[in-house]
């Protein structure tokens, strides 16, 4: 059987060309490494080197046999920088993520970094992407999960998931059983996220489209608030309805039948990459799973 020692002592006497200088490479005698070589050519049935009043050389089946030892010890290697960058996450992660986030499958992935890396532990920030994206610029955060792709060059990323939007209205606003224009919900005030967001810049062009030319848009960074006001009736709004799936099963809220609605979120995990940046990467591989993983539930 062939273990590693043997593979080791077979590259270091093939690249030095020498037994006495493998045994120096790798702290042990010259008999060592004989025997490792005797080993290995024993369990092969083949001869790795001629040897001759000239030194020793690789025989055609040693050279073939060369680059497959040096992938094995690359292998080797990879294992265990992998075992060690493991036991490697731990300290702090200030992980900033977007609130849509929050209400769908943040949970889990909190909940899966506290069972493998129990020596991590997670700072989080709840804010706007657009917020988010400025903390991670400033390196206020090490992690976010924001809606659309890096505005910068320096930023990593990794595609996260994407939640279709939808116009969603109170049943006592009786806009629920019919299909609506846009020129019908132009009378009432839109709810939805900040001015600075995607969706906002979206239903302002929608509505100004449909001929509505100052619409009553009110932005909101916090989704609970947009969510309440939209339960109260003060007016109909947009949001992803993956985060108000118990409300609309409760007929509490209704997804209207609207022609044109702005495209889904598309969120991201974005990092800036260091050196230093294993356990970020690490958290942003997880995070992946765990949101396809939501997806596919």
């Amino acid at each position: 059987m062939i273990d590693f020692k043997q593979i080791d002592a077979f590259v270091w006497v093939a690249e030095l060309g020498s037994f006495r200088a493998a045994a120096e490479k790798l702290n042990t005698t010259q008999p060592a490494i004989s025997q490792r070589i005797a080993a290995m050519e024993k369990a092969m049935t083949t001869r790795l080197f001629e040897r001759g009043a000239r030194g020793i050389k690789l025989t055609d089946k040693g050279q073939e046999l060369l680059s497959h030892a040096h992938r094995m010890l690359e292998l080797r290697s990879e294992m265990l920088t992998v075992a060690k960058a493991q036991n490697a996450v731990r300290g702090t992660l200030r992980l900033g993520s977007s609130e849509t986030l929050v209400h769908t499958w943040l949970h889990h992935l909190i909940d899966d970094l506290h069972q493998k890396y129990p020596a991590l532990v997670v700072e989080l920030h709840v804010d706007t992407s657009h917020v988010l994206r400025a903390q991670l610029a400033a390196h206020q955060i090490d992690l976010a999960f924001v809606v659309g792709r890096p505005q910068s060059p320096k930023e990593c990323h990794l595609y996260l998931c994407e939640y279709e939007l939808a116009w969603i209205a109170s049943p006592r606003l009786k806009l629920h059983r019919k299909p609506v224009t846009l020129t019908e919900l132009g009378a009432y005030p839109i709810i939805t996220y900040p001015t600075v967001s995607q969706p906002y810049q979206a239903i302002k062009t929608l509505l100004e489209e449909a001929g509505i030319k100052t619409p009553r848009i009110y932005g909101s960074a916090s989704l609970s608030t947009i969510v309440q006001m939209t339960l109260r009736g003060i007016g109909p709004s947009v949001i992803a309805p993956a985060v108000i799936r118990e409300e609309i099963l409760e007929g509490k809220l209704c997804v209207l039948n609207v022609e044109k609605t702005p495209e889904a979120l598309g969120f991201h995990a974005c990092w800036i990459d260091t050196p230093h940046s294993h356990t970020v990467r690490t958290v942003a591989r997880l995070a992946q799973r765990v949101a396809q993983a939501a997806a596919q539930a």
